[in-house]
């Protein structure tokens, strides 16, 4: 896939994780010379650093100065351009891709046999999509930053996929959005969800690879 980040990318990576810090409820970005750290605080996901234009020499100096596992790097290029330049004990994630969308009203429809609840508490609103019997069948969020909003964990269960869930969920959070007063969204989208995003009127502007830092003897 051909390099397709624009002369934005560092400002829609900066829009990208002020929302998902909001969504998350991480700390706020500590601005590096080559991007931004956020402490996440779990223990599979202690930080991430983000680098909006990673360099060689910029990931090579993070990553011998890493020594806790569940550190992350978020890099914005492709995988095959950054990964000589991590060395042993770096995990590599599903591949992302930074998106964005002008926001408009969206007309919603919930398929029969579903239900549809959405609450917003705390700057984050979130979309439930359950069965009949209250099972989980598809979710979303998301979080304002500013003039914009970040979609964050959209998920639809394995058994409820292809039956216009992610569509409703994302139609859902985007009207939700407008109606706040955002005029634009942000994400990053993995492979499975980058068609669906498309068909909504996102585009991508960036490939984004992410690994995650889990020498051999993490837990020995």
């Amino acid at each position: 896939m051909p390099d397709t980040r624009d002369t934005r990318t560092s400002e829609l990576v900066r829009m990208w994780i002020d929302g998902w810090a909001v969504s998350r409820g991480s700390s706020d970005p500590i601005d590096e010379p080559w991007g931004w750290t956020i402490d996440v605080g779990q223990p599979r996901h202690v930080s991430r650093h983000v680098l909006p234009e990673p360099t060689e020499g910029d990931v090579r100096k993070i990553v011998a100065g890493t020594s806790a596992p569940g550190t992350w790097l978020k890099l914005f290029a492709e995988e095959q351009a950054v990964l000589p330049w991590v060395g042993p004990g770096w995990r590599l994630d599903s591949p992302g891709f930074l998106m964005t969308c002008h926001l408009a009203p969206e007309r919603t429809g919930v398929p029969a046999g579903y239900t549809l609840t959405s609450w917003t508490r705390g700057g984050v609103s979130r979309v439930l999509v359950r069965t009949p019997a209250g099972h989980f069948a598809a979710r979303g969020q998301i979080a304002r930053a500013g003039a914009h909003v970040v979609v964050d964990q959209v998920e639809t269960a394995a058994e409820h996929r292809r039956k216009g869930l992610g569509g409703l969920v994302m139609r859902t959070l985007q009207s939700t959005a407008y109606e706040a007063g955002a005029r634009t969204g942000v994400l990053v989208g993995t492979p499975e969800g980058r068609a669906l995003y498309a068909s909504l009127g996102w585009t991508a502007h960036s490939p984004m690879t992410s690994l995650w830092y889990e020498p051999s003897d993490a837990g020995r």
